[in-house]
């Protein structure tokens, strides 16, 4: 979870006096963004919220503080669920179909293959990504051996906290939020830096690899300026190429807890959602395809219970939400789409009250929301 940051002086009181933390109507909310689009309706009924079983939860390990998961299918076809543990500066991995702990990964520092406070996690081919934040870096292993193969970033990144890797014919895309502050004011809250400096809270870099060497090169410093697209406190990031978005959770409460929609190339649409729908901070955030259609998939990541809304991949309208018996308080989420003996239609996994991951079952996810489970290609 990124900070809970304090405006100052002339901004701070303009926003305060056009925002409150409680959800506004879809014209206040227009209203406080300036005539920015809400994707979202407001209603007037009270939202249902179904409440779903766990397929399983990992033990729980405090200590560690998890706070983002990843899951991979390994050559041996099990799929392994891994997670940053933020406090002991590690990687735990577990057997994605159970929760079993298999083992731990890295240590605490900064050479290749250490950490120091890793954050956001990301897998795709037998490639994952780690931030570090306090290392102000991401860093590439590749699977199944956990083998270090580059850092990069480092003298780009203040405090990165989340990103999301995009595969393209002549390497990936990665983009990395960076949710740096001015200090902090004599309440001990930290200092959002004024809005015409939010042009570089995330970071896109161009990554090749050839066999084990791996280059990055920074590409753009994405950021709007404006009262409605300025990227306040960012960690979550998730993106849909097929139709040209970026989506960035806003976890300033003191504004909005909403998602904000960029060009892949790094421009604010004017859309925001969800602001009319969370009743706690946006955080995590993932795209479940289905053919052309799909689901965006986000979390209102509450202290006594997590909620998962579901929103359209196109009108980015409202689908259904639900919660489980347990997890709250989640950090990271991930979608593993790629069916399993276990999960026949995937498994959403989520991080609950920074101890350990739970599991839901996407099939009883979309019986319950009536989605289809089946999908044209």
């Amino acid at each position: 979870m990124a900070p809970r940051i304090a405006l100052v002086g002339a901004l701070a009181l303009a926003l305060a006096s056009g925002c409150t933390p409680s959800a506004p109507t879809a014209e206040g909310a227009a209203a406080a963004t300036k005539g920015a689009p809400v994707a979202t309706d407001a209603t007037t009924t009270p939202r249902q919220v179904h409440t779903l079983a766990e397929a399983f939860l990992t033990p729980m390990t405090p200590d560690d503080n998890i706070d983002s998961p990843a899951a991979w299918k390994a050559p041996d076809g099990k799929t392994w669920l891994i997670a940053t543990a933020k406090a002991t500066d590690k990687l735990v991995v577990y057997d994605g179909s159970t929760g079993t702990p298999l083992r731990d990964v890295g240590s605490a520092g900064s050479a290749l293959g250490q950490f120091d406070r890793p954050n956001g996690i990301s897998i795709i081919d037998d490639l994952m990504w780690i931030v570090e934040r306090d290392n102000h870096r991401v860093q590439v292993f590749s699977l199944p051996d956990f083998t270090p193969l580059a850092v990069f970033g480092a003298d780009d990144l203040r405090k990165p906290y989340g990103l999301w890797v995009d595969k393209g014919r002549d390497g990936y895309t990665v983009y990395v939020t960076d949710s740096w502050d001015n200090g902090e004011d004599a309440q001990g809250n930290d200092i959002l830096p004024p809005l015409t400096e939010l042009d570089k809270r995330v970071r896109q870099y161009h990554v090749t690899r050839d066999g084990a060497k791996v280059q990055a090169t920074l590409t753009a410093s994405i950021g709007d300026t404006s009262e409605a697209g300025a990227l306040r406190v960012v960690e979550s990031i998730w993106g849909d190429p097929a139709n040209d978005r970026l989506l960035i959770a806003e976890e300033d409460e003191s504004y909005a807890s909403e998602f904000k929609v960029y060009t892949m190339a790094g421009r604010f649409t004017g859309t925001t959602f969800g602001r009319d729908v969370f009743k706690a901070q946006a955080e995590g955030v993932m795209l479940r395809t289905c053919g052309k259609d799909g689901w965006w998939i986000t979390t209102e990541q509450a202290k006594d219970r997590s909620v998962f809304h579901l929103f359209d991949r196109h009108s980015l309208k409202p689908v259904g939400a639900f919660q489980g018996n347990t997890v709250a308080n989640t950090d990271g989420i991930w979608m593993m789409q790629q069916g399993t003996p276990r999960f026949p239609h995937g498994a959403l996994y989520a991080v609950h009250d920074d101890q350990g991951v739970v599991a839901f079952d996407w099939e009883q996810i979309a019986k319950a929301l009536s989605l289809p489970l089946e999908c044209a290609s």
